[in-house]
């Protein structure tokens, strides 16, 4: 079974300039994800893909000992440009580098890294067991229910109405249960990568359902939150 693991960092970014190197704590924001990787890999013998289209980006890279001489292409540099199509195409870049042919994919986000290893293995686990599964993804409990206090503008006067609705609903407890993706991991079985999916979310999709608190960096207050919680050493994971 070979396993490559692929982190994705474009240079560019309006909502954080630059928040891939970013110093969060007194490190870069990619080393954190870097030092996962790298813990996983060595539990499955796994290579590891860097998927960039910024030369910063390569030599923080470089500070931690990983080389690539690999640079996205820039129609996938675009903050346009499908996240699954800039998989696949460092995907098909490894696999001709490193002459293998990888039976699975792990795809780390860079800004959403509160994620364990033994959230990784147990992921990884849940898909292997599963063998009509085409991928798995990180998920929290969601704060807010479509069933229940998430409405949606129904028509052009303004009013409302529930996202979703089952049956006579009064309280959250009733509702079915809903999940947030947050975009910490994905892992993708040959067979999507070969397929012609778009989205990460399939008819066959899997989730995995973190205990531990997990959000993504998009805004400046979520960077500054991050920091003030590793600083103060609020978290109870270590990343």
């Amino acid at each position: 079974m070979n396993l490559l693991i692929t982190i994705c960092a474009r240079g560019g970014s309006k909502g954080i300039p630059g928040k891939n190197i970013k110093p969060l704590n007194g490190k870069p924001l990619l080393h954190y994800t870097f030092n996962r990787a790298f813990e996983f890999a060595k539990l499955y013998d796994a290579d590891i893909q860097l998927s960039t289209d910024d030369n910063k980006i390569i030599k923080s890279a470089e500070a931690i000992n990983y080389k690539t001489d690999y640079l996205r292409p820039k129609n996938l540099a675009t903050d346009k440009a499908g996240k699954i199509d800039v998989i696949k195409h460092a995907f098909k870049y490894a696999e001709g580098i490193n002459n293998k042919r990888y039976d699975y994919l792990l795809d780390l986000d860079v800004t959403s890294p509160l994620r364990t290893i033994n959230d990784l293995k147990g992921a990884f686990e849940k898909l292997k067991r599963d063998k009509n599964a085409l991928n798995i993804f990180s998920v929290n409990h969601a704060s807010k229910n479509p069933y229940f206090n998430m409405v949606e503008e129904k028509d052009a006067n303004g009013y409302v109405e529930l996202v979703k609705s089952v049956g006579d609903v009064k309280a959250r407890q009733e509702a079915p249960i809903v999940y947030d993706m947050n975009a910490s991991f994905y892992f993708f079985t040959r067979e999507y990568l070969e397929g012609n999916y778009k989205t990460s979310v399939t008819d066959r999709s899997l989730a995995y359902v973190m205990k531990h608190i997990s959000f993504d960096l998009d805004h400046p207050v979520d960077f500054t939150m991050m920091e003030i919680m590793l600083r103060e050493d609020l978290l109870d994971i270590e990343i």
